[in-house]
């Protein structure tokens, strides 16, 4: 009897030790990828969940392609949840795609006066550096949302921060995006002047224009702006921004693969170096959202470039 009770006291010191053990290490955050899909109707859930299957094809598509050119995967992720949203990121490195960054973003609760209400929100994102300066940067972005006003909203961006990158392989982007401007009866010079040009100085979204990127000005920029909301989720307007993020990294990547092996010299490097630190720049002091409302543990690891020199 006394050994049974010796062992049952001993048994629950453990669990009580091992339960106090376990307090002290952090919850891993969990990610719920139908997260808002109950507040939809089902006009909008239809809508909603072709994007999360097309998130899913463009992550299988286009992380494939890396491992061809890399010869290998492995994939970093962080998993970031706070009051304001949940961030899910995939990272991966290798020689010839130094590194990508795949995120994915939630909003929960506004931060900031320009952001909208929402019953359903997702940011979906590529980030790619290559190892080569004859292939600028590529920053892609799908914004999507169903607001508590019961207005809608299918925007993002389409660019490339070009370094050393060849004109010849800027007119290939650029009739990549004519085409779905065309297709679609999308104001290509409206989106490529917000790209190019980003907002006045006296624009509330304006942060600092001193350090904000230097794109190319043959993508587009999808997001609001004092003359225009973003686009209302139609058939019309969401089919173009899923098919030209796919059409434009598409081209991009096909653009990787004919550079990867191309002689470069000391001056594209150079060109390459001070894009990196304009991208940087461009994240700490000008971007509304990076300096307003997401964490720089998210951004910083998804999309910064894997070595910034000054």
């Amino acid at each position: 009897m006394r050994n049974l009770i010796r062992r049952l006291v001993t048994t629950i010191t453990l669990v009580l030790m091992l339960t106090g053990i376990q307090s002290l290490i952090p919850a891993v955050a969990e990610w719920d990828e139908n997260y808002g899909l109950e507040n939809l109707s089902v006009e909008q859930a239809a809508y909603a969940n072709r994007l999360l299957a097309f998130m899913s094809e463009m992550d299988a598509k286009y992380f494939d392609r890396v491992k061809i050119l890399n010869g290998d995967l492995e994939i970093e992720t962080r998993i970031i949840s706070n009051e304001f949203g949940d961030r899910h990121i995939d990272v991966t490195r290798g020689p010839v795609v130094e590194k990508i960054g795949r995120s994915i973003s939630i909003t929960k609760k506004t931060k900031r006066d320009f952001q909208s209400e929402t019953v359903f929100s997702r940011r979906y994102s590529f980030d790619i550096h290559p190892e080569t300066p004859l292939v600028g940067f590529l920053h892609a972005v799908v914004n999507f949302h169903y607001d508590v006003d019961g207005t809608s909203a299918v925007g993002g961006f389409l660019g490339i921060l070009p370094a050393a990158t060849g004109e010849e392989d800027l007119a290939d982007l650029k009739q990549t995006m004519d085409e779905m401007y065309e297709k679609y009866n999308i104001d290509s010079i409206y989106h490529r002047k917000l790209l190019c040009e980003g907002y006045d100085d006296d624009d509330p979204l304006a942060v600092d224009n001193r350090y904000r990127r230097r794109p190319a000005c043959v993508g587009g920029s999808f997001f609001s702006s004092p003359e225009k909301p973003m686009m209302s989720v139609t058939e019309n307007n969401f089919s173009f921004m899923l098919e030209s993020f796919d059409r434009f990294v598409d081209t991009y990547m096909n653009i990787i693969e004919m550079r990867k092996d191309d002689p470069y010299t000391a001056e594209d490097l150079a060109a390459q170096d001070a894009m990196r630190r304009n991208w940087l720049e461009d994240q700490l002091f000008s971007d509304v959202y990076t300096t307003n409302v997401t964490a720089y543990e998210g951004w910083s690891f998804s999309n910064l470039p894997p070595e910034v020199k000054f």
